[in-house]
């Protein structure tokens, strides 16, 4: 198969291009940054969190492997959301270091980088499946009720959305997410499959926060996704017995560390997406060019 081009090559200068260094310096300077919060996630359940520009966050299996689904949002304004699908065709399927997580129109701006990844080395496994998943999105309850015909409250989309009520947010602001830890690929009949999670206790995803963020991360009730959340020969019990906590560590950084950088910006388009300006704009226009 020919190695193709990505459709999405970014220009010198782009905010595709990261500082390399300066990520590397902020993974492996590990002395030069204080531990500020500790939150831990229960198993089938959710918590939401904030992240300050410019502090990292980690996301740990405390006590064995374990899917994750993460959202995110600006903080100050939560429109501006983590999009999947753009970060998925701007960086990758599944992503590890120095690749970032996008926002959303029309804000289109790095949210976090990510900086360390003990699982940046799987690559990909003999069936094609990588980790840290773009492609497939959070369970929910209405695909359990539609597959199954019975209610189910603990799955990711729920879990989610009970994290974030308390800062003002619904159902309807959980967005499709980034499956931390979660091995997935495309079979041969480009359907997509899971595998049970690679992560071991004490693997971690690492992010640095570009903006203010609003974080919600989900324990999913699939716990390691060795059993099937579906089909014939689902068990919850045996789910069950595959769930595991996951940590969240929040660091602040010396200020030397963050020399040069500040909060990204969004691209600068003033189009208007072609449709006709206010008259007295337009008309202000058309003496400039007459």
């Amino acid at each position: 198969m020919a190695n193709l081009h990505p459709a999405y090559r970014a220009q010198p200068g782009s905010p595709l291009f990261v500082d390399r260094p300066f990520y590397h310096q902020i993974a492996n300077a590990t002395g030069q940054r204080r531990l500020v919060e500790t939150i831990d996630i229960p198993i089938r359940d959710a918590r939401a969190w904030k992240v300050p520009a410019g502090h990292v966050m980690r996301i740990c299996t405390r006590q064995g492997p374990q899917v994750g689904d993460f959202n995110l949002w600006s903080l100050h304004n939560p429109r501006e959301r983590f999009w999947a699908s753009r970060t998925r065709q701007l960086q990758r399927a599944h992503v590890s270091v120095h690749d970032r997580l996008w926002s959303s129109l029309p804000y289109l701006r790095p949210m976090a980088t990510i900086t360390a990844d003990t699982l940046e080395n799987y690559g990909v496994d003999e069936d094609g499946g990588r980790v840290h998943d773009l492609l497939g999105t959070r369970c929910d309850p209405y695909v359990n009720h539609l597959l199954t015909g019975e209610d189910f409250d603990f799955h990711c989309h729920s879990n989610l959305t009970r994290a974030v009520a308390p800062f003002g947010l619904t159902e309807f602001d959980i967005h499709d997410v980034l499956n931390v830890f979660q091995c997935t690929g495309l079979n041969e009949q480009d359907q997509y499959f899971m595998k049970a999670c690679p992560a071991q206790e004490g693997d971690y995803l690492e992010l640095f926060a570009e903006i203010d963020l609003l974080c919600a991360l989900s324990c999913c009730p699939g716990g390691d996704l060795s059993v099937d959340l579906w089909g014939s020969d689902a068990s919850d019990d045996d789910l069950l017995a595959t769930c595991h906590p996951i940590g969240i560590e929040i660091y602040a950084l010396d200020d030397e560390l963050l020399t040069g950088w500040s909060p990204p910006t969004s691209p600068n388009y003033r189009g208007h997406h072609g449709q006709r300006p206010p008259a007295e704009d337009w008309n202000a226009k058309r003496n400039q060019c007459c």
